[in-house]
C-alpha cells in the first residue's frame, strides 16, 4: 500500500523571515564565552530592528560580557519535529549606561514580556544574598542566520 507522508526539508531563512521570528518571539538562549569556556543562559529579549535588548541582574553573565562583549543569541519556534525555525544572531553586547537608554530598553522589554516587571522591583539584601543590580544591554547584530523546515511530499511504499 502506498502511504502519503510529508518529509521536512531544511532551508536557509532570508533576512525578512529572520526579522519576523525575532519580532514575535521574546525568549532565547544567550551564549557568551570567557577563557575558552562557553556559557549559555535563557533570556527574555525585545527586538527593535536592528537591535536586540535584554534586562538582567549582575552576575556571571555580566562579568563574562564585561570581558568579552561578543555574544550570540539563539531563538527558535518549534511546532513539532517537522515544523520549526531557528535563528542565530551574533553581535556585540553593550551595557546601557544612560538613564534614557535604559528606560527605552526597559519599555521595549516590558512590552515584549510584561511578566518581567516584578523582577525589576527586587531590591533586597541580607547577609546571605547580594543585592540585585540591574543590567540592561543592547545587542548590535553583526551576523544573522536562520534555518527552517518546509514540508515536501514523499509518496513511497511503506
Amino acid at each position: 500500500m502506498i502511504e502519503e507522508r510529508t518529509l521536512p526539508q531544511i532551508v536557509d531563512m532570508g533576512n525578512e523571515k529572520i526579522r519576523e521570528l525575532l519580532k514575535h518571539q521574546n525568549f532565547g538562549h544567550l551564549g557568551c564565552c570567557r577563557d575558552n569556556r562557553p556559557y549559555v543562559i535563557p533570556i527574555h529579549f525585545a527586538y527593535s530592528d536592528p537591535d536586540i535588548y535584554f534586562y538582567t541582574t549582575e552576575g556571571l553573565k555580566t562579568e563574562i560580557i564585561g570581558e568579552n562583549a561578543t555574544v550570540c543569541l539563539q531563538v527558535e519556534e518549534i511546532d513539532d519535529r517537522k515544523h520549526w525555525k531557528s535563528v542565530i544572531v551574533t553581535g556585540t553586547a553593550e551595557r546601557m549606561t544612560s538613564q534614557q537608554d535604559i528606560d527605552h530598553a526597559k519599555e521595549l522589554v516590558e512590552a515584549a514580556n510584561p511578566r518581567l516587571l516584578p523582577a525589576w522591583s527586587i531590591r533586597w539584601m541580607d547577609q546571605w544574598v547580594k543585592s540585585n543590580i540591574e543590567a540592561v544591554y543592547r545587542i548590535s547584530p553583526e551576523i544573522l542566520s536562520g534555518r527552517m523546515t518546509i514540508a515536501q511530499r514523499d509518496d513511497t511504499d511503506e
